[in-house]
């Protein structure tokens, strides 16, 4: 255990300049939707264990650091997210080692170019991101829980500044759960995922409430219907859900 707080204190030391992934804009430029996919950054830190790793759609980006083989949750954040003219900036809606930080808006130097973005700076962060995937899947994009079945019937979920994200990328997922008003945070986890002829399954690669879901391959029956998704099947604990999930926008209120 000390070992990986010695590593996320070290890790620590960049998230200033990671928090580059932010800050809204008037409009859904092209350059922005350029972003969009998974990003993974090559990081020499001494073993080889760890994986960064950053997922952006609709506005949105979550990135986090994780050990998969050792089942081990470093941090995460994520939040709104713009590039535009070389710069890319935004605004923090959640920080798991720094919850004084949500809400703070940032902007950095940045190149976009032949499926790398380049972080340029003096900070850890700074250096290459190699894009994973571009985001095109029927899935993909930034979703928010609306409805959730409870007790035989569906109950609407109050929109407000504490709600539960899943981002997807065209082979990626994460969800969140944050209270952008106060800053906490009660959850996280991710992973690849498939969808294909209405089975949806995630394949588990990290989870901040417990470790020994890691590894775990979740399926469900899916489907898309007026713009909600819904998602039908057993949680990670086995129990039974029913979930409805709509577009959480572009991250500027559309």
């Amino acid at each position: 255990m000390k070992r990986y707080l010695s590593r996320a204190a070290t890790l620590l030391c960049f998230l200033p300049a990671a928090l580059l992934f932010l800050r809204p804009s008037a409009g859904y430029a092209q350059e922005t939707a350029a972003l969009d996919g998974t990003w993974m950054m090559d990081r020499d830190n001494g073993n080889g264990t760890t994986t960064t790793i950053a997922l952006v759609a609709d506005h949105y980006f979550m990135l986090s650091i994780f050990d998969k083989s050792g089942k081990q949750f470093i941090l995460s954040m994520g939040g709104h997210c713009d590039y535009e003219d070389g710069n890319l900036s935004g605004t923090l809606e959640f920080h798991t080692a720094h919850p004084e930080w949500v809400g703070q808006d940032f902007s950095y130097p940045a190149r976009l170019q032949d499926g790398q973005l380049t972080l340029e700076g003096s900070g850890m962060a700074s250096g290459s991101w190699k894009q994973v995937d571009n985001g095109k899947a029927p899935l993909a994009g930034n979703w928010h829980i609306t409805q959730r079945k409870q007790d035989g019937k569906m109950n609407p979920i109050k929109e407000g500044p504490r709600k539960t994200l899943k981002l997807l990328t065209g082979t990626r997922f994460q969800w969140s759960a944050i209270n952008t008003a106060t800053g906490e945070f009660f959850g996280t986890g991710g992973g690849t995922y498939t969808f294909k002829n209405g089975k949806y399954t995630e394949n588990i690669e990290f989870f901040s409430r417990d470790s020994s879901r890691v590894g775990m391959s979740l399926s469900f029956k899916d489907h898309i219907s007026n713009g909600q998704w819904h998602h039908t099947g057993l949680s990670s604990k086995g129990d039974p859900i029913y979930e409805i999930w709509e577009r959480a926008g572009d991250g500027n209120g559309k």
